[in-house]
Parts: structure tokens; C-alpha cells; sequence
């Protein structure tokens, strides 16, 4: 399940520093999560960052983008899967 951040934003900044996949960033109006880049934390630490961090409590769950804790696991890896540099001679 990725995170969402509801109109009741008040743009204090203290989420997106948090993120370990740097999926806040500011949108048009309010700050936005990429639920592409979105694990909940999963992989990094316990429990969501952002909504540990958050003074108005506007980040829950996205129904719009349902996962398993295992697809998160997916998503983590995936996004920290390193490309090995290959030398030639």
C-alpha cells in the first residue's frame, strides 16, 4: 500500500526529508507521494516516516494503490537493486 497526503497539508516540510525512497516531493498545492516509489517504509524502517513525522495526521493509507507487505518487499528491492558497472578492457 503506498501513502497518500490529503488536501489537509499544511506544507510544514517535515515529511519529505524523511522519505527513504524520495517518493514526497511538493506538488501543485500540497505535497505528494509517488506511489510508484512508495513502500511504507518497508525495508527501511518500521513503521511510515512520513507519518511519524507528520503534525496534522494527513498521510494515510491510498486506497487507490492496495499492497501486500510482500509486494512492498518486491518494491523495496526493486528500487534499491544496484546496476553493477561492468569494465571493459
Amino acid at each position: 500500500m503506498a501513502l497518500l497526503i490529503t488536501d489537509e497539508c499544511i506544507n510544514c516540510d517535515v515529511c519529505e526529508p524523511e522519505c527513504p525512497n524520495e517518493a514526497i516531493f511538493l506538488g501543485a498545492e500540497i505535497y505528494e507521494i509517488d506511489p510508484n516509489k512508495c513502500t511504507e517504509c518497508v525495508g527501511h524502517f518500521d513503521e511510515p516516516q512520513c507519518v511519524q513525522v507528520c503534525p496534522v495526521a494527513c498521510i494515510p493509507v491510498d486506497p487507490q494503490h492496495r499492497e501486500t507487505r510482500e509486494t512492498l518487499w518486491e518494491k523495496y528491492n526493486r528500487l534499491q537493486a544496484v546496476i553493477p558497472v561492468v569494465r571493459v578492457r
